[in-house]
């Protein structure tokens, strides 16, 4: 019975542990962090997404939307923050040339401000508008 006690304890001290370290990821996520996050993941998803054979044939850069959408949100729930809600919108997507605007939304990252008997919510949104350059290949 009195090692039992200690098994509870050690596993309250667990939880309790993983409960101080969500709290702390929650506080240290900013938004500077989500948008830098945001910025370097559409790069990186734009990179992914070239298609090369549709290069090689005309000589042109051109990227596939379905596989730049596939690639960010895999990449962007990978790296984003555990606790917090975020909502994403891919809109203005061009193949050639490319370019993609990406708008994300974290809850967490939501002001109230009450002025009287009205309440007024501001969200904090970050928009990438990113553009894929590329030298023309003359064969």
């Amino acid at each position: 019975m009195k090692h039992a006690f200690w098994a509870y304890w050690l596993i309250l001290l667990g939880v309790f542990i993983v409960v101080i370290m969500l709290l702390v990821q929650s506080v240290t996520s900013n938004n500077q962090q989500d948008y830098f996050l945001v910025k370097e993941l559409t790069e990186v998803a734009m990179l992914d997404a070239v298609d090369y054979g549709y290069y090689r044939q005309y000589g042109e850069v051109r990227i596939n939307k379905e596989k730049l959408i596939e690639n960010f949100l895999r990449r962007f729930a990978e790296n984003a923050s555990l606790s917090t809600t975020y909502t994403i919108k891919f809109y203005g997507i061009y193949e050639a040339p490319p370019k993609v605007s990406i708008e994300v939304k974290g809850k967490s990252n939501s002001f109230t401000v009450v002025a009287g008997e009205d309440a007024t919510d501001f969200d904090i949104v970050n928009r990438i508008d990113s553009i894929l350059e590329g030298n023309k290949v003359e064969g």
